[in-house]
């Protein structure tokens, strides 16, 4: 069972600029339309695991659904699943140990954690064991930043890391135990 991030920040830390965009993800170009490792990542996992913010975000993202595994949206606010993603996305609350309890009992043991917010969470709690970062060279000076305060220090190693069109850096980090 694990539990894994996989996200692109800015140099200075930033997953969306200071107005909620994500265009600077794109910033870098890519001539062979490379998913850098995403498809082949999303083939290991068994869901995933967002908060509402980032649900939203990639509901209004101008293609088709991007994931074909479950998407397990946390939320306390959030009453229904909207229109068209019913048969996508499904709604969770309560803590996390105990949605991720009831998620790896219903066979999902490889989860893909999103979003900035629930990814601060997640890591608050210690539950993290593998990040998988790829940083893009700009920065933003300000924005959603990845991380936030923590109880204490976690301590990861690092797996991998590769230079992807000779301009960004994917790091791929697991948790010490």
């Amino acid at each position: 069972m694990a539990n894994i991030v996989y996200i692109a920040t800015s140099l200075d830390g930033y997953i969306a600029d200071k107005n909620g965009n994500l265009d600077w993800l794109h910033s870098v170009p890519n001539p062979d339309g490379s998913d850098f490792g995403f498809h082949q990542f999303m083939e290991r996992v068994d869901a995933l695991v967002m908060g509402r913010n980032t649900f939203e975000t990639v509901c209004g993202f101008d293609c088709e659904w991007p994931y074909s595994k479950p998407v397990f949206v946390i939320s306390n606010s959030l009453k229904a699943i909207p229109e068209g993603f019913q048969d996508k996305a499904f709604l969770v609350s309560g803590e996390l140990k105990n949605i991720i309890a009831e998620l790896n009992g219903k066979g999902f043991k490889e989860l893909y954690i999103d979003g900035g917010i629930t990814v601060q969470n997640f890591l608050a709690e210690d539950l993290i064991d593998e990040m998988i970062i790829t940083t893009i060279p700009v920065v933003l000076g300000g924005g959603s930043p990845l991380f936030g305060d923590l109880p204490s220090p976690i301590n990861f190693k690092l797996k991998q890391s590769e230079v992807l069109v000779n301009a960004m850096v994917k790091s791929h980090y697991v948790r010490i135990e």
